[in-house]
């Protein structure tokens, strides 16, 4: 219950035969011994499947061993990539594509297994065909409970089924060891393991199906985020083009730029010093040059950005120390790091989409994360330069707007709100003329449109008025008046959200439009900051998650509609509200207004969803294109 996961493997430790299923394991080590295997495999309605592989992605993954499980009680591993010394012989991975391709292949045998977009990736790179995804259990595990922190197969096996997986060695026999790498691994050891893997991916599936019927989770498992599996595959596989030797010209521009910024700071120092270091910075900022301490930490003075950008009100050294962490944190995390993430084979970046970690149901990106990759400032919008079009190409972003607001019109219902977006108002306009009284169609200035604009965001994540005043710099009763202002216009807005911290209260969860859950056990926690973090999160769950779920519709559907359209266009990313596309030029005109009507249509709701276009040759210099006249 309280996934304590280290004692529970302690306990197994002391009894593991009562923990263990006997599990009858082949290991296929000869032509004769595949093809027999083989014939069992054809025969079968569904396989469970397990890769072992090492290296530092799927894409680049050394395949050590497979495991087939055709049925309950009995597996197969088949040995292609162990190296330890005194290793037997083993199959050759060649052997294995020619043999269990028209397996793997077949869409009518359905695999299921933990993590099949690994699985997929793995053996595409090595020629190896895989179809009929039929159930993914980490994808699975994912939707019964986002929130869940262990979603290894052997915890899953521990809850569901009430045992343990086959333990692997430890280096040297160390407990808390490094595991010995797969390919080090005697094959009988691992062979254990991992046949054990895929026989067990088959049970449960047969436990995690009817709990997703039972949840109401069936058809966003079934015709969301299981087909979605094969689309993040590709996505991975295509990667997007960098421009190598522009991203390193801009990495010496911003060395130049970071030692003339030491330079300057080192002057107006008097000293040198270390600018990564908060006591050195803390010593010269509040001892030496005498400035106002803002914010204490436990262990002493902060000088994080926030309290630098206020003392910058006061000196110019502090400002300097702003610029100089943003140059060095940009280079440092994002130039240098796609320079190295660049796959010498085809210049391009191939990120992993991770589907099973965040709690709202949003994708999330890593090695590298291009969620990231900063838009607002100047120095950031020049990395977006360096992601291109291949040749004879460009990029086609499309992008919800204001995704997340026109969802609270739907689920609030409220009038002001749904007629301001039905008749295509700027929304922030409208909320400044209601937080201003200004009379309909005048001009709110910038400053009260910003403020209005961080409102409106700001109670889709249920922001307090402390936090309001925090984020635009004003006093709290201030913000506080404003947020009054909003409720006592978007009356309806105020009900919704009373409605659902009800039912979170009630039920301890909340579900989006598209039925993803998300549990609340601390909704009702005695610590009132625990308390309140339940509560934002119940009010911002059903937006941010019905957003995500819009835009993973829309990537199905898109997908599915450009392979039967056998169109080039291909997708790449998928950043926060927007897809990105690389588009060849002379299909430009065929694919455009498609993919934003496909995304517009992807879910009705009762105000439209509307996606705005942009093209260019590359990710920073981009053209608007103008809507269809409808």
């Amino acid at each position: 219950r309280f996934e304590f996961n280290s004692f529970l493997d302690e306990v197994a430790a002391q009894e593991p035969a009562a923990r263990k299923k006997p599990l009858k394991v082949e290991i296929l080590r000869t032509e004769k011994d595949l093809h027999a295997a083989v014939s069992t495999f054809r025969d079968s309605k569904e396989l469970g499947i397990g890769v072992v592989a090492i290296g530092p992605s799927a894409l680049h993954a050394h395949i050590v061993g497979l495991a087939l499980s055709a049925g309950p009680g009995a597996a197969y591993y088949l040995p292609v990539g162990h190296s330890y010394l005194g290793c037997p012989a083993q199959l050759p991975l060649s052997s294995v594509r020619d043999n269990l391709s028209e397996v793997l292949a077949n869409e009518k045998i359905h695999k299921t297994g933990h993590n099949l977009k690994f699985i997929s990736l793995a053996l595409h790179r090595h020629g190896v065909p895989f179809q009929g995804l039929g159930f993914d259990i980490l994808v699975a595990s994912y939707c019964l409970n986002p929130a869940r922190v262990a979603q290894n197969l052997n915890a899953l096996c521990r809850d569901l089924l009430g045992e343990d997986l086959p333990a692997l060695p430890a280096a040297e026999g160390k407990k808390g060891a490094k595991e010995t790498p797969p390919d080090q691994m005697e094959i009988p050891i691992l062979a254990e393991h991992a046949a054990a893997e895929a026989e067990a991916a088959l049970r449960l599936r047969k436990k995690m199906g009817p709990l997703l019927r039972e949840k109401d989770l069936h058809a966003l498992y079934f015709d969301i985020e299981l087909p979605l599996v094969s689309v993040l595959a590709r996505m991975e596989e295509t990667g997007i083009k960098i421009d190598v030797p522009y991203l390193k010209g801009l990495a010496r521009e911003f060395a130049a730029e970071i030692a003339e910024h030491e330079k300057t700071i080192y002057t107006l120092a008097g000293e040198t010093l270390n600018l990564n270091s908060p006591k050195q910075l803390a010593v010269l900022l509040f001892e030496k040059l005498k400035l106002p301490v803002i914010r204490r930490t436990k262990t002493g003075y902060s000088t994080d950005e926030e309290v630098l950008q206020k003392l910058s009100a006061l000196h110019p050294l502090p400002a300097k120390l702003v610029e100089y962490r943003e140059l060095s944190k940009l280079k440092s995390t994002f130039i240098d790091a796609l320079l190295q993430l660049v796959d010498p084979a085809d210049g391009r970046i191939h990120t992993s989409f991770n589907q099973a970690v965040t709690a709202t149901g949003r994708l999330s990106s890593s090695d590298p994360n291009l969620q990231n990759i900063p838009v607002r400032t100047p120095h950031g919008r020049r990395i977006r330069q360096a992601f291109v079009a291949d040749k004879g190409g460009l990029l086609l972003s499309a992008d919800y707007s204001q995704i997340d607001l026109r969802v609270l019109a739907h689920v609030s219902q409220d009038p002001v709100l749904c007629e301001a977006f039905r008749h295509g108002e700027d929304i922030h306009a409208a909320t400044a003329r209601e937080l201003f009284g200004l009379k309909k169609g005048e001009t709110p200035t910038e400053d009260q449109r910003r403020v209005a604009k961080t409102v409106n965001f700001g109670i889709v994540y249920g922001q307090t008025g402390f936090g309001l005043a925090q984020q635009i710099g004003i006093p709290v009763a201030e913000a506080q008046r404003y947020i009054d202002r909003y409720f006592a216009r978007y009356a309806g807005v105020h009900r919704w959200i009373e409605k659902i911290l009800e039912q979170a209260r009630r039920d301890g969860h909340v579900t989006t439009l598209l039925h993803r859950i998300r549990y609340l056990p601390e909704i009702k926690a005695p610590n009132a900051a625990v308390r309140q973090f339940a509560e934002r999160t119940a009010m911002n769950t059903p937006i941010q998650g019905t957003s995500a779920d819009i835009i993973k519709v829309a990537m199905r559907d898109l997908a599915e509609w450009l392979q039967t359209e056998k169109h080039r266009t291909r997708m790449l990313l998928q950043v926060h509200d927007e897809l990105l596309f690389e588009v060849p030029r002379e299909e430009f005109d065929a694919v455009a207004a498609p993919i934003r009507r496909k995304m517009e249509e992807a879910v009705r709701l009762d105000i439209p969803l509307v996606v705005d276009l942009k093209k260019g040759v590359n990710w920073f210099e981009m053209e608007k294109i103008p809507a269809e006249k409808k």
